[in-house]
């Protein structure tokens, strides 16, 4: 397209569109794609400012955002803040910006004080209402996630249920989930209370784990590139769990819970550790090494504050937040890189001596080489034979499986 003063929404979304085509080509500069970019950028621009006027951020998603800029945890806000409970409550919105607090996070973090003199938006704050009677208890029981008879539930339904967050400081823990931020990528309803019941779950099986202390920093691109090697191997998926576990990183396997849609969730634990759950929603090889590398993408880029984590369901498109496109991007060229994958006889035959070919190249699975085409082409039906179908739940035999 030629660039054009943008008129209307018409012209906007092709603008955009087309925006979005030359990033991912990523043209070198000085060449006649690199100024188009920049033209239509200013254009895209110029009608944003004047028909989308922006409101201040919220303050407390601007202390959120320049976090994630700035690589920052929850404790290096302390000496900004004045406590760990007092970065908490500021953070889920529970306790006001004193002038001292908006005067020093403007001077160390640079966000402008008008941002931090708002209100904070009620809208952006957690509203989800917890009650005992509606966590999924039987099918909690039937995943032997708790052992008691069915016909005790009717008269002992709290306690059941108090007792299976115990181990998590029970209420405190309830609590914390309700305000928590959840990065929802979904494109169905999430049951809250289902939720809860599975990322209690997850956590559990964390505590019950005796792994080294994690080391901030160690996930890196390297890092998630190591962990992708293990993918050549047939028991490649329990290599990898071993291999974050040496780390400090938990990697549990935990099926889905009914009405949670769930791919994967990264979060961080009440002592800070990186914790990753996967569902295994789809038992095939290339599901399961993208949406390890996705979540391992989140530990590494955005995964800051245990006051929130991103839960996934990847059948969906990225959503609103920029991080869930963020982590698609950058799992996509940890796995295949794009310069490589567009020269490769895999991208332009499909053919399954090209598929063998790319794989040894990059030492990864077949598999994830076949699972690309298959999004790329946007049809699941073809090479069916080479994604690895129930070839990995059957690994993790702690799981019971529907």
């Amino acid at each position: 397209m030629k660039p054009r003063v943008i008129k209307n929404n018409k012209d906007y979304e092709e603008a955009l569109q087309k925006i979005e085509s030359l990033v991912v080509a990523d043209p070198l500069p000085g060449t006649e794609e690199a100024e188009l970019l920049d033209l239509l950028s200013i254009l895209v621009e110029k009608y944003e400012s004047e028909n989308f006027p922006i409101d201040l951020p919220d303050p407390i998603e601007a202390i959120k955002f320049r976090m994630n800029e700035q690589g920052l945890k929850q404790k290096d806000l302390i000496p900004i803040i004045g406590s760990k409970s007092k970065v908490s409550e500021i953070l889920s919105g529970k306790r006001q910006l004193t002038i001292s607090m908006i005067r020093s996070l403007n001077e160390e973090l640079g966000i402008p004080v008008d941002v931090l003199l708002q209100e904070p938006n009620k809208k952006n704050q957690s509203i989800f209402e917890f009650s005992w009677d509606k966590v999924p208890v039987k099918e909690m029981i039937n995943k032997g996630w708790i052992t008691v008879k069915k016909s005790e539930i009717k008269k002992n339904y709290k306690n059941i249920l108090y007792d299976f967050f115990k181990p998590l400081d029970g209420d405190d823990f309830i609590q914390v989930f309700c305000r928590r931020t959840f990065v929802e990528r979904s494109g169905k309803s999430i049951d809250r209370h289902a939720l809860l019941a599975w990322v209690g779950r997850v956590l559990n099986r964390e505590k019950e784990l005796e792994l080294p202390p994690y080391k901030s920093g160690t996930v890196t691109d390297e890092f998630i590139k190591e962990t992708l090697n293990f993918s050549l191997s047939e028991k490649g998926p329990l290599q990898a769990q071993k291999f974050l576990h040496e780390n400090g990183v938990a990697l549990i396997i935990e099926p889905h819970l009914a009405r949670t849609h769930l791919d994967g969730a990264a979060m961080l634990s009440k002592t800070e550790r990186p914790v990753i759950g996967l569902t295994l929603r789809y038992d095939r090889i290339d599901n399961y090494w993208f949406n390890l590398i996705h979540e391992l993408v989140h530990v590494s880029r955005h995964l800051k504050t245990n006051e929130e984590s991103f839960i996934d369901d990847l059948d969906s498109g990225p959503g609103k937040d920029p991080r869930e496109k963020e982590a698609d991007i950058l799992a996509s060229e940890i796995i295949i890189p794009r310069r490589i994958w567009k020269r490769s006889d895999a991208y332009r035959k499909r053919t399954p001596d090209a598929i063998n070919e790319l794989s040894l190249k990059l030492k990864i699975h077949p598999a994830i080489v076949a699972g690309r085409i298959r999004h790329d082409a946007r049809n699941f039906y073809i090479l069916s034979q080479m994604v690895g179908n129930g070839m990995v739940r059957k690994l993790f035999t702690d799981a019971i499986w529907d």
